[in-house]
């Protein structure tokens, strides 16, 4: 089997090996094994799941919240000749279905998938017939409430093991607390433990952490000192666009990229980082999931991450080739402060979240009793000026809406366009239709069920195929069906979005867990002083510091991070000549004494030990009583 794999291994991925745990992982997996991978970002995670898939008769069902990472690897391995599809919000109901059904009843080996879709009827119909011989659970840390970026909609995940009891799970990982670990193994339901775990150390990634007063002049020595490109991670979207400009100003190629850019826009500008048009990339958090760019020089965190885990998954993005590359932290001395202040702004009163939930369902217009299971564009900037709250509180108030499972929001999301009917279908036919409306009009019917009663999503392309028209014409036909108030009309965009997990209840009823913010609180509290500690040492290696945090305990030094590299520098300075003279000068303010002595008494090797005597001999400064024994001349002084 194993040169089965790598046969497979050289064919498709042009790789001569595994690397470390790949192995190990795939054959746990082809045991039928349920099994916990952790491994740092950039290990190739992907090829742990593909390969033993590729192996196996079946479909591989790939659980990912990326839709950026689904859309790269499913273009990757159809350009392999490997069938892969992805389902996601940017797709109309009919490609999903189609979708899913070739996962039913063709040749389809990989299906990725967003969590929150495993738990709808179309998906459940059809996953109960699929030959499913894989479930590989990507960024497995988001089914734990101990994660520091849970999302209830994982738990989805338990819906498809229970419909496929015998396809063994695969969840990886690259940041996981022993808290974390167990919480995941139990959450997806393993039989046994099995956990698998790479060295979370980066030989090649060098560590380090900057106090400095000046973060721009700070900025712009490391990008004058290393060359490539990188990452400049900021908190707010403003900062990442008033740094870019100044970089520009000052002669640096450099963009900016956060969730609030439209979507075509943010992949242009990605596009022109990983091309190399771009040298460096001033972003949020949004930017770097499932970006596949291997020889990033470094990463600077301008602004101090809330986690070790954000903290490692980003600076990871660094070296992903093997060579030397820096992940830098910079502190100034008001950081902490901002630290704390935004902590204490993620978790509002439970009195403020209730009516943060109140004032959204009456921002979009919905009833008491009434969107449960769809979805709003939610212009969360306009609401905020509404209500005059602040965005980071808002958002504060929906992950805790989302962790108790009222309302869940996505700050991007590809949307299809939508349309329902506002005239009853007798009123439509006496509707004076040309024929290039009455031909959109008569494929839509014929296509989409329940056009009359709610919203549903319509794909514009495969309605312009089906009526022998441009999607141009079709897009023209529904604005102009809008217009004169026949329908109502969303179309495609790549906005914000609200997702009713349930019915809008009364203020009185809606309940936030205790769980859910006490216990989350001390969570957030326990990371940040991680993070802390972390940005204060200047005794243990950096990569150990981190290693350890994700329970891995037999890192080694890795000799290139700013601690070892002081301590480097301090033992040269403790072998130099100077400081051995001194030494020995304290060694025999005690009275005469042989070589052999002074050798066993002062830290040093022997070999200089003896010519830092000599020299001393030879300028007076000690003086030769007998053979190899050594005295200070009376005056102690020095020539």
């Amino acid at each position: 089997m194993r040169d089965r794999l790598l046969a497979i291994l050289k064919q498709y991925w042009g790789y001569e090996g595994f690397r470390e745990s790949q192995y190990e992982i795939i054959s746990s997996v082809l045991s039928g094994r349920d099994t916990l991978a952790l491994m740092p970002t950039g290990g190739g995670k992907s090829l742990t799941y593909q390969l033993p898939a590729l192996v196996s008769d079946g479909l591989c069902v790939v659980i990912t919240p990326l839709i950026a990472l689904m859309k790269d690897q499913v273009d990757k391995l159809q350009r392999q000749g490997i069938s892969a599809v992805a389902i996601h919000s940017g797709l109309s109901h009919r490609k999903i279905d189609i979708a899913l059904d070739n996962c039913v009843y063709g040749d389809v080996k990989f299906l990725y998938i967003a969590p929150e879709r495993l738990n709808s009827d179309i998906f459940r119909l059809r996953a109960r017939r699929m030959n499913i011989s894989l479930i590989a659970v990507d960024e497995a840390h988001c089914i734990s409430q101990w994660g520091y970026d849970f999302r209830p909609s994982y738990l989805h995940i338990k819906t498809l093991r229970e419909l496929q009891p015998d396809a063994p799970v695969l969840a990886l990982t690259a940041s996981a607390t022993e808290q974390v670990v167990d919480d995941i193994m139990a959450n997806l339901g393993f039989a046994e433990k099995s956990i698998i775990r790479s060295s979370f150390a980066r030989p090649n990634l060098a560590y380090v952490v900057r106090k400095v007063e000046d973060k721009e002049e700070q900025l712009l020595r490391v990008l004058s000192g290393v060359a490539g490109s990188g990452i400049v991670y900021v908190r707010k979207r403003e900062t990442a666009e008033v740094l870019c400009q100044f970089l520009k100003e000052q002669g640096v190629s450099a963009s900016f990229y956060h969730g609030g850019l439209p979507n075509e826009e943010r992949s242009i500008r990605q596009d022109e980082w990983v091309s190399g048009k771009v040298r460096v990339m001033v972003a949020t958090n949004a930017f770097g999931m499932g970006i596949d760019k291997a020889d990033v020089r470094f990463v600077v965190h301008y602004t101090m991450s809330d986690s070790m885990e954000s903290y490692y998954q980003e600076a990871g993005r660094a070296g992903r080739d093997g060579k030397r590359s820096y992940a830098m932290l910079m502190v100034a001395p008001n950081d902490y402060k901002i630290l704390s202040r935004r902590l204490e702004g993620n978790f509002p009163p439970i009195e403020q979240i209730k009516s943060i939930y109140e004032k959204i369902c009456a921002y979009l217009m919905i009833a008491i009793g009434d969107g449960a299971g769809r979805s709003y564009v939610f212009n969360i900037q306009d609401f905020c000026h509404r209500e005059r709250l602040f965005s980071q509180t808002v958002i504060s108030a929906l992950d805790l809406l989302e962790r108790n499972e009222y309302m869940s929001y996505v700050e991007v999301a590809d949307n299809p366009a939508r349309v329902i009917f506002k005239v009853s279908r007798d009123d439509l036919y006496r509707y004076e239709m040309t024929n290039t409306v009455e031909r959109v009009v008569r494929t839509m019917l014929r296509m989409y069920n329940g056009l009359f009663s709610e919203f549903r999503a319509i794909d514009e392309e495969v309605i312009a195929a089906a009526a022998n028209m441009s999607r141009e014409q079709v897009h023209q036909v529904l604005r102009e069906l809008w217009r004169s108030q026949i329908i109502r009309y969303v179309p495609a965009n790549s906005s914000p979005m609200i997702y009713m997990n349930e019915e809008r209840l009364p203020l009185a009823s809606l309940y936030i867990s205790p769980s859910s913010y006490g216990r989350r609180k001390e969570q957030m509290v326990s990371r940040f002083e991680a993070m802390i500690d972390y940005a204060e040492n200047q005794t243990q290696c950096r990569s150990i510091i981190l290693s350890r945090y994700f329970g891995d305990t037999e890192t080694e030094p890795c000799g290139c991070c700013d601690v070892c590299l002081a301590k480097r520098r301090n033992a040269k300075r403790e072998d130099s000549a100077e400081a051995v003279e001194e030494r020995i000068i304290e060694c025999l303010k005690e009275g005469e004494m042989p070589l052999r002595e002074i050798a066993r008494r002062v830290a040093a090797k022997p070999q200089t030990i003896s010519d830092v005597l000599y020299r001393m001999l030879d300028r007076g400064v000690v003086v030769l009583r007998e053979p190899d024994i050594f005295v200070l001349p009376p005056t102690e002084g020095r020539k």
